[in-house]
């Protein structure tokens, strides 16, 4: 590449760069203004930055609470989520049994469904079972959501792994599940890190679910628990947006703490050799 051709690369990525930040860049900058400048002007930055909209957000409603909340639910459904997804795709992917393309296209049948569709059903079910404002109402429904996204990015990375290494442990006389512990889940981690975070976001993002189930203020979501620091009659988009600053540290902490692990599981399996 030449010269002219390396500077007009970095400046197509510093635009695609800018344009992809910008809605954070904007919220960031919309949190450290004085709430009078936030209606009464439209500039980039304010000569008074003020961290009162941060202040507001943690004390005019319970945020810290909210994201304890996000925390737990998400937690635990990530690692439900992998155990049964883990288990589910080594049997489709590595055991002989029949009809495992029927089984993969109920999962994906069952992802393409949408939430709206299975919201009533769902209810029915967590307030007969009495979970409604509790942890368990909601980490059912986010399973229920979550388990197709992860038995499929789970089958592939199963997939990939040799299938020699199965034989050699099972003439040493390794059961299908002393295989799948030793061999197969170790050599697939970075495919479970991968697929753990995406269903921890999507765990953290979700919003239906949280707003149906759980109505309560103290067992509130994030999503759940910004939206209502509007009132009747105003829209504090300073606490708001300092509320979506400080809820969006800890994931962006979380990806970058399993950066290599992130990127080493999307790459894994795509040179053959």
């Amino acid at each position: 590449m030449n010269k002219r051709g390396k500077i007009g690369f970095y400046i197509f990525l510093i635009i695609f760069v800018f344009l992809v930040m910008f809605p954070f860049i904007w919220v960031f900058l919309t949190s450290i203004k004085p709430v009078n400048e936030i209606f009464s002007s439209f500039k980039w930055f304010t000569s008074n930055p003020s961290l009162s909209s941060y202040e507001a957000a943690l004390t005019n409603r319970p945020l810290l609470r909210y994201m304890l909340n996000s925390f737990v639910v998400s937690i635990l459904t990530t690692l439900l989520a992998l155990v049964f997804a883990s288990f589910t795709a080594y049997a489709v992917t590595r055991l002989p049994i029949k009809g495992k393309g029927l089984v993969l296209g109920i999962v994906l049948a069952a992802s393409m469904f949408p939430q709206i569709a299975i919201i009533s059903p769902m209810f029915n079910l967590v307030t007969g079972l009495g979970l409604r404002n509790s942890y368990l109402g909601l980490i059912i429904p986010y399973i229920t959501i979550s388990l197709p996204l992860a038995i499929w990015i789970l089958s592939t990375f199963f997939q990939k792994i040799p299938y020699e290494l199965e034989e050699s442990a099972k003439l040493d006389g390794a059961s299908p599940f002393q295989t799948f512990r030793k061999i197969i889940f170790p050599l697939a981690t970075p495919g479970i890190f991968t697929t753990g975070i995406l269903v921890f976001i999507a765990a953290w993002n979700e919003y239906l679910f949280a707003l149906t189930i759980n109505s309560e203020d103290s067992w509130r979501t994030v999503p759940v628990g910004i939206s209502m620091y509007q009132s009747e009659f105003s829209v504090p988009w300073g606490d708001i947006s300092a509320a979506t600053v400080i809820v969006t540290i800890p994931i962006v902490i979380l990806v970058l703490i399993f950066q290599r692990r992130i990127v080493s599981g999307l790459t894994s399996g795509s040179v053959k050799e």
